[in-house]
């Protein structure tokens, strides 16, 4: 079974933070093969300055986070390209006003008609209504 996660998803596999044991779980199904996670490219530069932001902010330091974004690389989904989901994450971002990078997410789990797991709260209430297969991370099974 094919399922998109988010970046809100993948941190949780790097730092410890409310609902990691279902990131956790969801990491694990994947690892025995029962899920194959995939992301768009986009998913390294938003788990990267994820983990920038923590060393600036000063909750992780800078070895940390080189060890945290060296282990995320070696765990991550698989990763699709982005000139494949651009047009329809920007449509999806005009019409529902919403990012272009939370869309080409969204984008994705369309074009694989899967489930898209995120923990971002704002993201899924915009558009869970309209798209069923989003899933919030505590939710998912």
């Amino acid at each position: 079974m094919n399922v998109v996660v988010d970046a809100s998803v993948a941190v949780k596999w790097l730092v410890a933070e409310p609902d990691t044991d279902h990131a956790e779980a969801l990491l694990e199904s994947s690892r025995l093969g029962n899920t194959i996670l995939l992301a768009p490219e986009l998913m390294i530069v938003e788990v990267g300055n994820v983990l920038w932001r923590r060393v600036r902010q000063g909750s992780l330091r800078a070895r940390q986070a080189e060890e945290f974004f060296g282990y995320f690389n070696r765990i991550r989904p698989v990763l699709k390209p982005l000139l494949d989901l651009a047009g329809s994450a920007f449509q999806l971002a005009l019409a529902y006003q919403h990012s272009v990078y939370d869309c080409l997410y969204l984008a994705l789990a369309l074009e694989r008609q899967c489930e898209l797991v995120t923990a971002d709260e704002k993201f899924y209430n915009v558009f869970s209504t309209a798209y069923p297969s989003i899933k919030l991370l505590r939710n998912w099974k």
